[in-house]
């Protein structure tokens, strides 16, 4: 049943949001918003909404592991959580920024058992106040063109929104269909969801279409040279974890032949003196000519020896471990070199930002002395 219901079972409330767990972010958002919980089901409704989604966010991004807001897997669920809370503070009439408010009082309230929250509190509050930032310019630009879409609609005796309209909002606007739905209900009208869901399996499959050519893991073909530049992402993922810390993890890559693209998670762009001393121990490594040897292990043991894997990923249970010297331990399916020596010198020739908490390193392997 879990402790939270537990507790509210025990002290007779109707639900956990009664127990003093949510006092601290009801009070916290009841101040922001000036509403007052208990007054109306409506502004109850997104307290509760708020509150809870503030949490998960927190927890989420807080977590070691460094997910960020984004379009795909975890990252989705987490943009997710915190664009319906903006839409009910906005509801609560909060105008402007705010999650950051509630996020830390979480972060005040279980940082004792839980001091990852803590220790990325700056992450936490920084992710949160950039997606928060950008939702409201979608928010603002999506609802603006579902009003000028309403009358029309109205109009509709089945008061049916069409799918093709709802994927308009959100192919040309970022709109999720989610809020879609959400303003549809708000109006008395309903989205015709499968004509959606159709539009946006097409959108996919045109998606998939033009990137074809990319093969599992990023590599364009398995040639000698992208063989080179995947097991150079090995190199650069430690080296970044070695210079901007452990929160860094592998957010996605694509290789050809004339160069590498590397994302990673990291809340600011890189320093100069940080890219030189990346390409500086990456480099050491390529001329130390380590030993890359292959292991086959259960993921689990893979885990317990150190090796990093891509989270969210899904393993068979028996997984390939590349090691690279003493240097670095990664779990991948990808081609390598036997050795580092001889891949050239590594060059970062960009560092810029991919999306909101993620970098992205252009970079390629020279030969020697050109």
């Amino acid at each position: 049943m879990g402790i939270e219901r537990t507790v509210a079972m025990l002290q007779g409330k109707k639900s956990v949001y009664e127990t003093e767990v949510f006092g601290p972010l009801i009070a916290c958002v009841e101040g922001l918003s000036g509403a007052r919980y208990g007054a109306s089901e409506a502004a109850d409704q997104s307290i509760r909404i708020i509150c809870d989604h503030a949490r998960a966010s927190t927890f989420i991004i807080g977590d070691p592991k460094g997910i960020t807001p984004s379009n795909v897997g975890a990252g989705y669920v987490l943009r997710r959580l915190i664009r319906r809370a903006v839409r009910h503070g906005r509801k609560l009439g909060i105008e402007g920024a705010f999650l950051s408010t509630p996020a830390q009082v979480v972060i005040d309230q279980y940082k004792g058992a839980y001091p990852e929250l803590a220790e990325n509190a700056s992450r936490v509050i920084d992710e949160i106040k950039a997606e928060e930032q950008k939702f409201l310019e979608t928010l603002k630009k999506g609802e603006a063109e579902f009003e000028k879409m309403l009358p029309n609609l109205l109009r509709n005796p089945q008061r049916v929104m069409s799918g093709r309209l709802a994927f308009k909002l959100y192919d040309t606007y970022g709109f999720p269909i989610e809020l879609t739905e959400e303003l549809a209900r708000e109006g008395g009208l309903t989205v015709d969801r499968a004509e959606f869901d159709e539009a946006f399996r097409k959108h996919q499959e045109l998606s998939r279409a033009g990137s074809e050519q990319v093969f599992k893991g990023g590599l364009a073909d398995h040639s000698e040279q992208t063989t080179a530049y995947h097991t150079a992402t090995h190199l650069l993922q430690r080296a970044l974890k070695m210079v901007l810390g452990d929160h860094v993890a592998q957010r996605g890559s694509n290789i050809t032949a004339e160069r590498m693209r590397f994302d990673f998670s990291h809340p600011e762009p890189m320093s100069a003196a940080q890219v030189a001393e990346v390409e500086r121990i990456v480099n050491e490594q390529i001329k130390a000519d380590l030993p890359v040897t292959m292991e086959m292990m259960s993921l689990e043991d893979a885990k317990k020896a150190g090796a990093t894997a891509l989270f969210g990923e899904k393993y068979e249970s028996t997984v390939k471990v590349y090691t690279i010297g003493s240097f670095s331990k990664e779990v991948c399916g990808g081609p390598h070199v036997e050795r580092t020596g001889g891949m050239g010198v590594f060059k970062i020739q960009k560092e810029q930002s991919s999306s909101a908490g993620v970098r992205r390193i252009r970079a390629v392997l020279e030969k020697p002395g050109a």
